[in-house]
């Protein structure tokens, strides 16, 4: 059984909820009014960049990728052969 002090501390922490709840609503109230949406030259901008740093991520890999598969094929065929 639950003694009384924790009964106590129990019954306050529920108590304290709506009060809780309300603050955190109206903070989320506050800091949503700070929020604002890129305008339009801006999203192109960044898609833009994202597009081709994809690609150049891509190409590197597939370099890094190519290096390292002609590597590993004349090491197998060099190996192979003894």
């Amino acid at each position: 059984m639950a003694t009384a002090v924790e009964q106590n501390a129990i019954t306050t922490a529920v108590r304290s909820w709506p009060e809780r709840i309300k603050s955190f609503y109206s903070d989320v109230r506050t800091e949503m009014k700070k929020v604002t949406s890129p305008s339009r030259k801006e999203v192109q901008g960044t898609t833009t960049v994202v597009i081709i740093t994809v690609f150049l991520f891509g190409l590197y890999f597939w370099l890094v990728d190519l290096a390292i598969s002609n590597s590993l094929e004349r090491m197998l065929h060099y190996f192979s052969r003894r």
